[in-house]
Formats: structure tokens, sequence, C-alpha cells
């Protein structure tokens, strides 16, 4: 690859990681910071990052949009596919009957995962339709705030 090609997608993966926090998710970037979030009690909407296209036209704007609801999760974090390996690979041991999906969401209780959006549920949708399925989750399974 050359030197251009790098330089460009370490823009396409800041933009990626700024976007996410800048809507409220923290990051997750080693095992142990998996370990330690999906340990707490409560809800957690685990957004699992990437740089295709579907991730930052649909995924991360229904990540930032679904989350201003009356019921949301304790928890907002994200692992990042291709980039935060380990911290990625230990996030997906959790999701269990679940094959690798990346842009997805999970949503846990208390590191137990209660239901998932996977990457065909977001790939070719428009970002409203991911919005409605994460809130549905969140009547689901989550508190008012």
């Amino acid at each position: 690859m050359n030197m251009d090609f790098n330089l460009f997608m370490n823009d396409v993966v800041r933009q990626a990681r700024q976007e996410i926090v800048a809507a409220g998710y923290t990051e997750l970037t080693t095992p142990e910071d998996v370990e330690e979030t999906f340990a707490k009690e409560g809800t957690t909407l685990v957004m699992v990052n990437s740089v295709c296209g579907c991730a930052g036209g649909i995924a991360r704007p229904a990540a930032a949009h679904s989350v201003h609801y009356d019921k949301r999760p304790d928890h907002l974090v994200t692992v990042f596919a291709g980039q935060d390996k380990e911290a990625t690979a230990r996030a997906r041991e959790f999701f269990v009957g679940y094959p690798p999906s990346s842009p997805s969401f999970a949503l846990l209780k208390d590191g137990q995962l209660l239901t998932m959006v996977e990457r065909h549920e977001i790939e070719g949708h428009d970002p409203m339709s991911v919005v409605t399925k994460l809130q549905e989750a969140f009547d689901k399974h989550c508190e008012e705030v």
C-alpha cells in the first residue's frame, strides 16, 4: 500500500472513532476494558464499529440518534472491528449464537446478551429503521431515564 492510502485510512478511522465518541459512547480498546465494562450491572449497548460505508452512513448515525429516547441503556460503549482486534474478539465472545458482524449492535444486561442488530439488518436499510430496531429493544429491556 502506498503512503497516501495509509494516511487516508488513518483519517477514516480517526473520523469513525470521533463520531461515535461524540455521540456519547465510550471506546473499549482492550480485552480488559471489555471485561470491566460488561461486568457492570445494568444494560449496555455495544456498537461494533467499522470503516465500511454502512457503518458511516447508517450505523453510527443510528447509534447517535437512538439514544435520544425515553428509555435507553445504562452504558453506551463501542469496539472497533479491524482496529482494536483483541477488544472486539473479547466482546464477540459475549455475543453467543451470533457470527461476527460489523457494524452491529449488541444489547446486554448484567453481561448477558439480550439481542443483536446484525449487519444484514443495517446494510441496505436507512438509519431510521435501525433506530427503530434499537428503540424497540430499549422499550423491552431498558429503564426510563
